[in-house]
């Protein structure tokens, strides 16, 4: 009798429910789609350490860049849905992607389940240190008037840098040279140097490069302004609100996820997002912390199915393809 008991005991161990009771029971991926040292591999390092004390068990990050980040998202997707398998998406990989890359393998909408926001950074227009512009009105003007001579730069067609400045050109009628680099830190060195006039770029991209004032800041696509560079204005107040432009972290798991699991996995993320020493440490590297409202899974499903077509059109624009 007791060695039934004892299996009867054991098999309740095996069943589903029960597994989703003990969860975590082993070390959690946590893939970042990009290399190390980037603003999303930094952003998933410090909630991991920090999501990883609520949830009692490691969470390791396991890099994979290739193809704007759809390559690890890939294999996200079609991992199993046992909740030690997630990705930090973001809106190239959950907003963009379906527009750039026609074939491609995964559904951003339905092939997830979203665990919740975990930040957004503000897209910033940066100049050269010298550039003939202080305000945004100013920078528009001198824009406009030389269009054949000022030139953009990015980091590559559908990038963040790429589809921010296409939005940018698209709402002010214009449409500059754009130069194509392959990676952030060369376009920030020729910015800098001066081979280049102006980005639009990701505020935790040039965080440094502004307060050191080698970059010179014209406004802030965000309604509100930033605690990091606190004098320089946004875009709404500078009286160009149509540019409200910001790219945002997530963190994802594979679709068909357990409820049980999901709230856990969103329990921890929140808690992270909400401890003092883990928000000044995103802050201070210009992350934007999304108010709780906005965490959910729900509000997290929300913005990708919003995100699709709003950067679908951007992306497909006759700017959008051009470098």
């Amino acid at each position: 009798m007791n060695r039934l008991l004892a299996l009867f005991f054991a098999s309740l161990a095996l069943l589903p429910g029960a597994a989703r009771a003990d969860y975590p029971t082993k070390a959690i991926s946590l893939i970042v789609p990009y290399a190390a040292g980037g603003s999303n591999d930094t952003l998933s390092r410090i909630l991991a350490e920090h999501m990883a004390k609520t949830l009692g068990r490691p969470i390791v990050v396991d890099n994979e860049p290739g193809a704007a980040g759809t390559t690890a998202t890939t294999r996200a997707a079609r991992a199993a849905p046992d909740g030690y398998t997630i990705i930090m998406g973001n809106m190239g990989t959950h907003g963009a992607a379906p527009a750039q890359y026609p074939d491609l393998k995964y559904d951003p909408i339905n092939d997830f389940a979203p665990v919740g926001l975990a930040a957004e950074v503000p897209a910033v227009i940066v100049t050269r240190k010298d550039f003939p512009a202080n305000s945004l009105a100013e920078f528009i003007a001198y824009v406009r008037a030389n269009r054949d001579k000022v030139n953009e730069a990015h980091v590559g067609v559908g990038a963040p840098t790429h589809l921010f400045c296409t939005l940018l050109q698209s709402i002010l009628g214009i449409q500059t040279g754009r130069v194509p680099y392959r990676g952030g830190a060369p376009a920030m060195n020729d910015l800098m140097s001066g081979q280049v006039d102006f980005s639009c770029i990701s505020l935790s991209g040039a965080i440094s490069q502004i307060q050191s004032g080698t970059l010179k800041a014209i406004a802030i696509a965000s309604p509100h302004r930033a605690d990091v560079i606190p004098n320089v204005p946004t875009t709404v107040e500078s009286g160009l609100p149509q540019f409200v432009v910001s790219t945002w972290n997530a963190i994802f798991a594979p679709k068909n996820l357990a409820p049980e699991i999901q709230a856990k996995l969103s329990h921890a993320l929140n808690k992270a997002l909400d401890d003092e020493a883990t928000r000044k440490r995103l802050v201070e590297i210009g992350f934007v912390i999304p108010d709780a409202t906005r965490r959910t899974p729900e509000a997290l499903r929300e913005l990708v199915a919003s995100e699709v077509p709003r950067w679908g059109k951007v992306a497909t624009s006759s700017l959008g393809k051009q470098n």
